[in-house]
């Protein structure tokens, strides 16, 4: 049986992405296979793409760093999961593919009777978004967040975990995504056109509790200025730190990852010796995840537990074919994307009883 798949050919731009025809995998000892109905399309995909992202693995490769599908076929050893089981699962990359063999213990149960798409749209954005608030901030009711890119995947996400957690939110974001943040609970401020640490300590007095940064860089500083005093900047992605030098830098992969990281280590340091006691935090989901991969399978079943109450609703920008991978990531590579992208492989939503 032959499937088709998405390989990164070359460090680059959307046209570095091919779709190839081949077998499909077989699972080895210990591995499930999966049919994929949804991969999500994520800023990680595209760094990874252009060689920057510290988890860029050598080309070619197939990029994808979540999906949600149905176990196909059991490997040698398997015990405890069934075929026609959906599951959910963070590779970092291989997700593009309309099967995927992984191991068992990477495989987290989904209920039945969710939407593949907006399942997939827990594993990266909304974790993130639950472990910063939770883990890294450690927000408790009433508490004032900013949250930078408030209408995109994660920014969306925090959004909802945070209403749900009862916090006063504000966020950044362009005209556009100005009326899902306020639908979403926050307070929109236009970063193209107003300064957000006047705006915050304008419409807050003393400053916020925590600040959601996936920029990083200076404007990781920035945000440490809209703080109070106690309060904390939460870096993650850090799309700045790893993107300073591009693709012109002849450094792509793994080696980006010592530049971004001496710069936020910079700050994080700083916050600490610098008076006022406004902390730079680093989050990265997949260093907690392999540290702690308990944490990981239990925030993702609450949060699956969530989206089985209705009490959180996943925003879905777009739903593109597998085969329109490129076209995917081109539209989030121009920014304004409210929500997240998801690739569905075929007759994914009927097989999955989604309207």
């Amino acid at each position: 049986m032959r499937h088709t798949r998405i390989i990164v050919t070359h460090y680059g731009g959307p046209d570095a992405l091919r779709v190839v025809e081949e077998e499909c995998p077989e699972p080895k000892d210990g591995e499930v296979r999966v049919r994929v109905l949804a991969a999500g399309v994520s800023l990680p995909d595209t760094m990874a793409r252009e060689g920057v992202h510290p988890e860029t693995p050598p080309v070619p490769f197939t990029p994808g760093w979540d999906l949600v599908g149905v176990v196909d076929r059991l490997g040698d050893g398997i015990s405890g999961i069934e075929l026609g089981q959906i599951v959910a699962a963070m590779p970092i990359s291989g997700a593009y593919a309309e099967f995927v063999c992984l191991p068992q213990r990477d495989l987290i149960p989904v209920p039945s009777g969710l939407d593949p798409a907006e399942a997939v749209s827990l594993v990266l954005n909304y974790i993130t978004a639950y472990q910063m608030l939770y883990r890294s901030a450690k927000v408790k009711p009433g508490q004032r967040v900013l949250i930078h890119g408030a209408a995109g995947g994660v920014g969306s996400a925090l959004l909802q975990l945070g209403r749900l957690a009862g916090l006063e939110m504000y966020g950044t974001c362009s005209l556009r995504g100005a009326q899902a943040v306020s639908d979403l609970g926050g307070i929109p401020i236009d970063y193209q056109y107003q300064d957000f640490v006047k705006e915050i300590h304008r419409l807050t007095g003393e400053g916020v509790d925590a600040v959601f940064d996936p920029i990083g860089g200076t404007h990781m500083w920035h945000s440490r200025k809209a703080l109070r005093p106690g309060g904390r900047v939460v870096g993650y992605g850090l799309i700045s730190s790893l993107r300073g030098e591009g693709l012109a830098s002849g450094r792509p992969g793994r080696r980006q990852r010592f530049r971004g990281t001496a710069i936020f280590g910079l700050y994080v340091v700083g916050g600490w010796l610098l008076p006022g006691r406004k902390r730079v935090v680093p989050y990265s989901i997949q260093w907690l995840k392999r540290r702690k991969p308990a944490l990981f399978r239990n925030d993702l079943i609450a949060l699956l537990g969530l989206l089985q109450q209705k009490k959180i609703k996943p925003i879905i920008a777009q739903r593109f074919p597998l085969a329109e991978a490129r076209h995917a990531q081109e539209l989030l590579g121009k920014g304004g994307v409210i929500g997240k992208i998801v690739l569905v492989c075929n007759g994914s939503s009927l097989e999955s009883g989604a309207a």
